[in-house]
């Protein structure tokens, strides 16, 4: 996750340097250019935007700083002019008024930064109970990725995913809640909770995955209490353990891309099954497939942020021949690879939250 830049007060984001020669290069310029078209008197006033470009920039002490110095530029002029010039006392004050206006602004800005970076230090902090970093460890397999919320400032979108290290083997999920904002991520953390939770107590993963269903259901219907809109969620759930086949059950989701060996081929698992919350309009119980995952293969997992990506002609993304591509590089390096090409594929006008994750197994078993 990228993490925000803490900008403190008194401390500039100018360097000394750069402040000083900007001070010096606009005076100069200004007091240059007066002199050559000879209206020395009419320029000089346009200096009193300097303490307030400063203000954007800058520290208060910086912004300080310009503001005394351009009141003493412009006094010194006002004096060297004499009586001839057309700058009188009350000018002198709205500039005097005008710098204490920008170390006032400066000093507003720089309380929003620190309380938008405390803000953010409260989300990436709720974001590591929600989000799981990565990469995750377990008996059984290595998992890496990356994640990115479509909204630019946000720490937490609907794509969700969780890696469970249980007695019964290693359980993970990785979801994509129906629509975007807070209620998604209401809906999402539901889900994360009942995950956690079945992932344990569930022998079986068809177990798991009702406990999800029951979870994405009693969260719908206290939605419509308050008028919100209900919500279904595409997921798939996998059980890993020692064994070469996976089993997996697909509630609507992208079922997974296996790379091995120069080669990268999708998972057959059937026909998939209805999304989580619409298990009512199902004839039978959600059951699990099976697949192989090769102990020299990697496996990756994605939302619709990924597989519906498109480039500004409109043409979607090659997901199966770029994995080809890259099918010698390391789990983690692939999420990368694969991160960076989106953005650079989609001009990065990215319409959906991204979810990646790559597993490979971790060879030393569970015992």
């Amino acid at each position: 996750m990228r993490g925000s830049r803490r900008v403190r007060r008194g401390r500039a984001v100018l360097s000394e340097w750069t402040f000083a020669a900007m001070l010096l290069v606009v005076t100069v310029a200004v007091l240059g250019l007066g002199l050559l078209v000879g209206a020395v008197d009419r320029l000089v006033p346009l200096l009193i935007f300097l303490p307030a470009i400063i203000s954007g920039v800058g520290s208060v002490a910086q912004t300080t700083t310009a503001s005394v110095w351009v009141v003493a530029v412009i006094g010194f002029v006002v004096a060297s002019e004499g009586e001839g010039i057309g700058m009188d006392l009350g000018a002198m004050t709205f500039t005097a008024l005008f710098g204490v206006w920008s170390v006032l602004s400066c000093r507003y800005r720089i309380a929003r930064e620190e309380e938008i970076h405390r803000l953010r230090s409260a989300g990436a902090a709720l974001q590591s109970q929600i989000v799981r970093p990565l990469p995750v460890r377990t008996a059984d397999v290595v998992v890496d990725g990356v994640y990115e919320p479509v909204e630019e400032d946000a720490t937490v979108g609907g794509d969700m995913y969780e890696v469970v290290d249980t007695d019964h083997g290693t359980r993970v999920m990785i979801a994509d809640v129906q629509g975007k904002g807070l209620h998604a991520i209401g809906a999402a953390i539901a889900l994360l909770g009942a995950f956690r939770e079945a992932a344990h107590r569930e022998r079986s993963l068809a177990g798991v995955v009702e406990a999800l269903e029951t979870a994405v259901v009693r969260h719908n219907e206290g939605a419509r209490r308050t008028g919100e809109h209900e919500r279904f969620v595409t997921a798939l759930v996998l059980h890993i353990d020692a064994r070469v086949e996976v089993e997996a059950v697909n509630c609507g989701h992208i079922a997974p891309y296996l790379v091995a060996h120069s080669h990268a081929w999708q998972a057959d698992l059937g026909e998939p099954e209805l999304p989580l919350g619409l298990g009512r309009l199902a004839d039978k119980r959600r059951e699990a497939v099976r697949f192989a995952f090769p102990p020299d293969a990697t496996m990756l997992l994605c939302t619709d942020g990924v597989t519906e990506a498109r480039d500004p002609r409109g043409a979607f993304y090659p997901l199966e021949p770029r994995l080809r591509a890259w099918a010698r590089r390391s789990s983690s390096a692939l999420a990368e690879a694969l991160l960076d090409d989106l953005h650079a594929f989609t001009a990065a006008d990215f319409g959906d939250d991204l979810a990646i994750l790559t597993l490979r197994r971790s060879g030393s078993g569970r015992h």
